[in-house]
């Protein structure tokens, strides 16, 4: 059967699994979290955005989210459904400052991993674009 168009490409919202495997899969993306919510913890601005004295299951979240976006295993929508990031942030006060101080400690995060300058480019324009568009708050 022909087919009108390249077969197997990624949805322009939805990059594929093999830069989830690139990266380094489960455990890259298990560190990158892991690092950027050892900075929440302390974070004057962020810490207080998070009403569970333990950060995990917001970790957790974070952690099956990215997974799944950057082509791992579809865990976060099996548990959570759809994931209407925007929704799901209204009730937090983010502005300038929020998104800014999620950036620093998230940037940090990625910088820890090592990445290959491509995909570190292609993540970081992702959170970028993302910490953006979760701004609720006006400047």
């Amino acid at each position: 059967m022909a087919q009108n168009g390249p077969v197997n490409q990624p949805s322009p919202a939805r990059p594929r699994a093999d830069f989830y495997e690139a990266v380094g899969g489960e455990a890259t993306f298990r560190a990158l979290v892991a690092r950027f919510y050892e900075g929440v913890a302390s974070d004057p601005v962020l810490r207080p955005l998070y009403p569970d004295e333990d950060l995990a299951a917001a970790e957790e979240r974070l952690r099956l989210f990215l997974i799944q976006y950057w082509g791992g295993p579809g865990t976060y929508s099996e548990q959570r459904g759809h994931p209407r990031l925007r929704m799901r942030h209204v009730p937090f006060a983010i502005g300038p400052a929020e998104r800014d101080a999620w950036l620093r400690i998230m940037e940090s995060a990625v910088d820890s991993l090592g990445l290959a300058p491509e995909h570190r480019a292609q993540l970081w324009d992702y959170l970028l674009m993302a910490a953006n568009s979760l701004q609720n708050r006006p400047g």
